[in-house]
C-alpha cells in the first residue's frame, strides 16, 4: 500500500475537506444512484442476522437503503448522514413505505449517540468516505453494544469503483493527503481500523451493476453522480468530452456480459464485525 494512501502522511485540514464532501454528495442525483445498489443493503441485513425489534443505527445513510432495509425486517431504526438533500429523499421513501425512521443530520466521526446505543450499526458505502478513518472506525464501535454487529457494505481498492475514482482523479485530483475510501475494503487495513474490538468476517462479494450500453453507463454518471459531476464542474469541455471517453473504456474493458447490454461486476467486502 502506497505512503499517500495511509492517513497522517501528509497534514491536510480534514474539517474542510468534509465540508466540501457534504456539499459534493448533495449535488446531481445521487438518491438515484444509490437507489440502484439496494441489493447490498438488504443482503447485509441478512449477514448480520438482524432480528425484529433491534436498535439500528444506519451511518452515512445516504438516501436509507440500509436503514429502509433495517426497516422492513422490523427493527428501531435511525439514519443518520451530513447531507440534508439526501436525508429528504430518505425521508420520502420512508413515508412512502409508511416506515417510521428517525433521519437526523449527523457526522459518521462525531456521533451524538451514548456508548452501546445499538445492537446492529450498519454502513454500506459511507463511512468508508469520512476523511479520518480512525476516529469513523472508533465511532462505528463506540456505540454498538458489546455483543451487538457491526455491518458494512465496502469497496475494494481494486474492484471497478475504484478503478473510477482513479481514472476520474487523473482529470480533477482529490485533495492531497487523504487517506483513499478503498483502504475500507482491504480486509488487513479494515482489521487495523476495528483494532481488537471486534470478531471480524468480511469475504468479498459481487454486484451486477447493469446499463443498456457503456454509453449509457458514461451519460448516466456524468449527469448524476457527484464526483463526476464535481470532476466536469473542474474541466474544460475537451477534457471533460475526454473523461466521457475513458469510462466508456473502462466499462467496456471490465463488461461481463455475453449480449447486448453492460454488466460490471462490482467487488465489495460484505463487512460483519461483532463487538466483544
Amino acid at each position: 500500500m502506497s505512503e499517500s494512501e495511509h492517513a497522517g502522511s501528509v497534514d491536510v485540514d480534514l474539517a474542510a475537506v468534509k465540508q466540501q464532501q457534504r456539499q459534493m454528495w448533495g449535488t446531481a442525483d445521487y438518491a438515484g444512484v444509490g437507489s440502484r445498489i439496494l441489493l447490498v443493503s438488504e443482503l447485509l441485513c441478512d449477514a448480520v442476522d438482524l432480528q425484529g425489534g433491534e436498535r439500528v443505527l444506519d451511518v452515512a445513510c445516504g438516501n436509507g437503503n440500509a436503514a429502509l432495509a433495517a426497516a422492513r425486517r422490523f427493527a428501531r431504526v435511525t439514519g443518520v448522514d451530513y447531507q440534508a438533500r439526501l436525508l429528504d429523499h430518505a425521508r420520502a421513501r420512508a413515508a412512502t413505505e409508511r416506515y417510521e425512521i428517525d433521519f437526523r443530520e449527523g457526522d459518521a466521526e462525531a456521533l451524538a449517540f451514548d456508548d452501546a446505543s445499538f445492537d446492529v450499526v450498519l454502513s454500506t458505502c459511507g463511512a468508508m468516505f469520512a476523511p479520518d478513518q480512525t476516529r469513523a472506525a472508533a465511532e462505528l464501535v463506540r456505540v454498538c453494544r458489546p455483543g451487538g454487529r457491526i455491518g458494512m457494505v465496502n469497496w475494494t481498492p481494486d474492484g471497478w469503483v475504484a478503478r473510477l475514482g482513479k481514472l476520474v482523479g487523473q482529470y480533477a485530483p482529490p485533495p492531497s493527503g487523504v487517506p483513499s475510501p478503498m483502504r475500507w475494503g482491504d480486509p488487513d487495513v479494515l482489521a487495523e481500523l476495528f483494532g481488537g474490538s471486534v470478531e471480524l468476517s468480511a469475504p468479498e462479494r459481487i454486484f451486477h451493476f447493469r446499463f443498456a450500453s457503456a454509453e449509457d453507463h458514461a451519460d448516466y454518471f456524468c449527469a448524476a453522480y457527484p464526483p463526476i459531476v464535481a470532476a466536469l464542474g473542474r474541466i474544460d469541455e475537451q477534457r471533460g468530452a475526454e473523461l466521457r471517453r475513458d469510462i466508456i473504456g473502462l466499462a467496456e474493458e471490465m463488461n461481463v456480459s455475453d449480449a447486448d447490454g453492460l454488466v460490471l461486476p462490482l467487488a465489495y467486502l460484505e463487512v460483519v464485525a461483532r463487538k466483544h
